[in-house]
């Protein structure tokens, strides 16, 4: 792609970017919802007018794009949001995961899926992308218990979706052949080091957050952070959203002018989630999708019915108001790069299935961006409604 050619892409791109802005303040949709449906449109499902080098620079941009928003749900894990919603984020992080694995692995083998394919698929179905999720939530809801309780949600379960992929690619594996426990250890090292990662950078961070500039941490020094840390974490290979995650935890609870820090991302990463999301639904190999026909059908479905009822069954034990039971699982459908990452690691583990797991992963995490972020606006609408109406009553 020539320098001409990429700045026309570029200049392209955003100006569809600019026309999903336009498009959502008219209809209220979402315009991460949108920007997705616009890259199917203009990408290869579609008229197939992005270049080519353009999509396959995705990878690099989602990690990019992402690290910021890791860091930004990182700062949502505040001392007196997890004091107030702690019980809830739990509750409804762990029963949500455990039921994407239930209810979508289990379907699936009574359907004659291969027990070890069954498994991994439902693994892969655990994963929440923070991204669609927190670009969803508007400045004004943010402030809301139900909003504060699904950012925290989707910025830990990632933490335990990792987990029981690990514990599901060694069962997998133990029914196919060989148990393959360094890949249960590889996911808690992985965990693990990049919690200790995080801390190594956020502690100093948010000691020196706000020096450089008395009481304002300049944009350079906060976006230094995240990349520092995002870095770090791939060359060491383990999770660079947990890593940031942990900064960002770590700055919003121990710096003294945490919250200039986080302004400072959040004004600036738009742009970049832009192309994340336009270039996501660019990718997607729309016929590969279809042509795996009830098994594509079969994981979209059972995934929603999974979302639904451990979004229900967390939000009982937790004690949450019956109305935020009901749309916990709404608001949590959307799937992503996590998702992506650990299907490449699959796919790897078992060869005779890695175009089934990829062509299905990639495929139901481009249906899940799209239609997650209106469960999100619903869900946000009717526990705002419901709240409402309950405060006229009293």
């Amino acid at each position: 792609m020539t320098q001409a050619t990429a700045f026309i892409a570029l200049g392209l791109l955003f100006l569809l970017g600019l026309a999903a802005d336009m498009i959502g303040h008219r209809t209220r949709l979402p315009r991460v919802t949108l920007l997705l449906v616009l890259g199917v449109i203009m990408g290869r499902p579609g008229l197939n007018l992005i270049p080519d080098p353009a999509i396959e620079g995705f990878a690099w941009l989602s990690t990019l794009a992402l690290s910021m928003v890791a860091f930004l749900m990182g700062g949502s894990l505040e001392r007196a949001r997890l004091k107030a919603y702690g019980r809830d984020i739990l509750a409804v992080s762990l029963a949500v995961v455990v039921a994407s694995v239930v209810f979508i692995a289990g379907p699936l083998i009574l359907f004659g899926v291969p027990p070890e394919l069954a498994l991994v698929l439902g693994a892969l179905a655990t994963a929440t992308d923070p991204a669609a999720t927190h670009e969803t939530i508007s400045a004004k809801d943010r402030e809301k218990p139900f909003a504060g309780k699904l950012e925290g949600i989707v910025a830990i379960d990632d933490a335990w979706g990792l987990i029981v992929f690990g514990l599901a690619i060694v069962v997998a594996q133990s029914l196919s052949g060989p148990t393959g426990w360094a890949i249960l250890f590889e996911a808690f090292r992985e965990i693990g080091g990049a919690i200790l990662l995080g801390m190594l950078v956020g502690f100093p961070a948010a000691y020196l957050s706000g020096r450089i500039k008395r009481g304002e941490p300049l944009r350079t020094e906060a976006l230094g952070i995240v990349f520092l840390s995002s870095g770090l974490a791939m060359y060491f290979e383990v999770s660079f959203l947990l890593a940031a995650m942990t900064v960002g935890v770590v700055v919003t609870n121990f710096a003294r002018h945490h919250r200039f820090a986080f302004a400072e991302i959040e004004g600036f990463r738009w742009p970049f989630m832009v192309l994340f999301f336009l270039l996501a639904g660019a990718s997607l190999d729309t016929q590969a999708f279809l042509n795996l026909g009830f098994l594509g059908v079969a994981y979209v479905g059972l995934r929603v019915v999974a979302r639904l009822i451990g979004g229900w069954i967390g939000g009982t034990i937790a004690g949450s108001p019956p109305v935020e039971r009901r749309w916990f699982g709404p608001a949590l459908l959307s799937q992503a790069g996590v998702a992506v990452g650990m299907a490449l690691v699959a796919a790897q583990s078992f060869p005779e299935h890695a175009n089934t797991i990829l062509t299905l992963t990639i495929g139901a995490t481009v249906v899940f961006e799209i239609i997650g972020p209106i469960g999100v606006v619903l869900a946000l609408r009717r526990v705002k409604a419901a709240s409402s109406s309950q405060d006229a009553d009293l």
